[in-house]
């Protein structure tokens, strides 16, 4: 009987929040193994002992991701800072990897340059602003109301200490928002008396207005507005970062399933309303 082969990963950001839980998630799988990650706070040492994992193969930690790739894997995932993430997501494309980004931040404009190179050395990139279940089904809920009612509004909250603004998430359900249509505004934003700012950004021809306060970690909200109806579509989320493991652990597994960019974790599921 011939074993499958193992999908080797590599972790960026292996140290962090949602990294870390990632981590711990990958060990305990039978068909993915963790080969290496990259931390700069913890380069040189093994992962196993920063995250207490219960693997028994040691996964070194290195800097920089060029170091890293020098060990064989199949996928990156890259949970680090937007600021650097479009220069490593392009760097695992261009040495044969495949690519699940989970870090938020990265503009349209970053992912139409990603979406270039991928498909130039025919490698994918999975792109999930959020692995939660409940953030898949909001987007999908969320592009069902837009088909018919056309007025409405996002609010985006996280905590005061997140520099990226808006989130990750609230940029993917943009991007989604605006391949159904534009928001329809019946004042328009140039037409507004007052502090024209506190209407929120426009982004993708709809209002986006940032929330950074304590006592949040992330949550999306799409309010939909007609003549004595409104419909609020929200997703909050806890402390922990458990729930997006699943939905990360599954992104690795079928990003191989495609070429070039895909931004969205239903792209790879079994999931049609």
């Amino acid at each position: 009987m011939t074993t499958k082969k193992k999908i080797r990963v590599c972790v960026a950001g292996a140290t962090g929040w949602a990294g870390s839980e990632l981590c711990k998630g990958i060990i305990l799988t039978d068909d993915l193994e963790l080969v290496s990650a990259v931390s700069r706070k913890g380069a040189g040492k093994n992962l196993n002992d920063l995250l207490n994992l219960s693997g028994t193969q040691d996964i070194p930690v290195f800097g920089t991701l060029e170091e890293a790739l020098a060990i064989p894997c199949d996928v990156l995932v890259d949970y680090t800072k937007p600021d650097i993430a479009k220069h490593q997501v392009i760097t695992a494309i261009n040495q044969g990897v495949n690519v699940v980004v989970g870090t938020s931040g990265l503009s349209d404009a970053d992912y139409e340059e990603i979406s270039v190179v991928a498909d130039k050395h025919k490698q994918a990139v999975l792109a999930v602003g959020n692995f939660a279940i409940s953030v898949v089904l909001l987007n999908k809920f969320a592009e069902m109301a837009a088909k018919y009612m056309p007025n409405w509004e996002i609010i985006d909250y996280a905590s005061d200490r997140k520099i990226d603004s808006p989130s990750g998430s609230t940029l993917e359900l943009a991007n989604r928002l605006s391949r159904v249509r534009e928001s329809n505004k019946t004042i328009p934003i140039a037409d507004t008396k007052g502090i024209k700012e506190t209407r929120g950004a426009d982004i993708n021809g709809m209002q986006v207005h940032a929330v950074r306060l304590p006592g949040y970690v992330i949550a999306v909200e799409t309010i939909f507005g007609m003549e004595d109806e409104k419909l609020i579509i929200k997703h909050e989320a806890g402390g922990s970062a458990k729930p997006y493991v699943q939905g990360a652990l599954l992104a690795i597994r079928k990003v191989d399933t495609f070429t070039g960019l895909k931004r969205g974790l239903d792209n790879v599921m079994d999931f049609n309303l």
